[in-house]
């Protein structure tokens, strides 16, 4: 599979730099402008505007019948999407956090991802739950989850995790298009996080099945998602200049996988490191190992290493909490461990 190319820039002024919170505003706007169908429940997310601001606004241009507070209870939120989805509308749901999700996984996982295939393909479910996961900001253990893992092992869900401005719009303007349900997971640290977008009125989609090579390299393959591309790309930065060129590679959305796109670049590199911030034990990245394994293990010069969350509830403690998150010395000692020695010889004397 090619990998997958943002549109050139061939002007700058196409393009302006906004963050990640305003690039998904500005999808779930233009959507519903597009759409009428299409209307956004939740917790606050009204006068409000989101526990995350990112539906501040919305209230005063499409009104209260298409912008609707709810109950503080993700069962409701979620059954109230998915009965108005099989009556012909197609809903946005905003959970507070993913953490929250467990009080509606029930619907998630036994209605909103099996009722199409139940059905024979007669209902519909074009449901787009949002939801910040992830840790960082002293959230403390039963806010700080990145439960991914969970969902992505239901067949007839999406999972959705953008890491820019860019992908943040282009890809929930794409879910936002399909007849199938969308887990979208915005880790709650890329709010802020600024990156180009293009101008307003350039109308612009992100496939859900391909991910994107943020860099380019020849010596090991990085495989990462979510808030972790910003810090694999760091690493990998500094890997260079000692003279090991790392590939790194956004997945962008884990179910489904581009695995093609991690096949060929294995294939290069000979040498795998996978990085995410959740748990070691049956997590996204044990899964993505073992299909390496199955499809590329003639290809793999050294066993895949495999950069993770520690395997503790998140502390609240601002000490703890950076301990058990990876970071990016984590990153570079992986690829050390894994990179011969040739690969960087020579490298002072340049």
């Amino acid at each position: 599979m090619a990998t997958a190319k943002e549109p050139e820039r061939n002007e700058k002024k196409t393009m302006r730099t906004i963050t990640y919170r305003e690039a998904l505003r500005e999808a779930i706007a233009e959507e519903m402008r597009r759409d009428e169908r299409i209307y956004i429940l939740g917790e606050d997310i009204a006068g409000y505007g989101g526990t995350y601001g990112v539906t501040k606004g919305l209230i005063e241009e499409f009104g209260e019948k298409r912008v609707k507070d709810t109950p503080l209870a993700e069962e409701v939120i979620a059954g109230a999407a998915i009965g108005s989805a099989l009556g012909g509308l197609r809903p946005i749901a905003e959970l507070m956090t993913m953490n929250f999700s467990l009080l509606a996984s029930d619907q998630i996982i036994n209605s909103l991802a099996k009722f199409r295939y139940m059905f024979g393909g007669q209902a519909k479910l074009p449901v787009v739950i949002r939801m910040p996961a992830g840790g960082g900001a002293q959230r403390g253990a039963q806010h700080s989850q990145m439960l991914e893992s969970l969902y992505a092992h239901i067949p007839g869900l999406k999972l959705v995790m953008p890491a820019t401005p860019y992908d943040a719009k282009g890809m929930l303007k794409a879910s936002l298009r399909q007849d199938d349900p969308i887990l979208f997971i915005e880790h709650e640290l890329l709010y802020n996080v600024k990156g180009e977008v293009p101008d307003l009125g350039v109308h612009y989609t992100v496939p859900l099945d391909q991910g994107i090579v943020r860099r380019e390299g020849k010596d090991v393959t990085i495989v990462t998602f979510s808030r972790m591309v910003h810090i694999c790309s760091q690493a990998a930065e500094d890997l260079a200049k000692e003279g090991i060129e790392a590939e790194v590679i956004d997945l962008r959305a884990i179910r489904p996988i581009d695995l093609d796109l991690v096949l060929d670049s294995v294939r290069k590199t000979n040498r795998v490191v996978i990085a995410e911030e959740g748990w070691k034990y049956y997590g996204t990245g044990q899964g993505i190992a073992a299909l390496i394994y199955e499809y590329a293990f003639d290809w793999l010069d050294a066993p895949i290493a495999h950069v993770t969350g520690k395997d503790v509830p998140m502390p609240y403690s601002k000490v703890l909490e950076r301990a058990a998150l990876p970071g990016k010395a984590e990153v570079i000692a992986a690829v050390k461990a894994l990179v011969p020695a040739r690969a960087t010889a020579g490298v002072g004397a340049r």
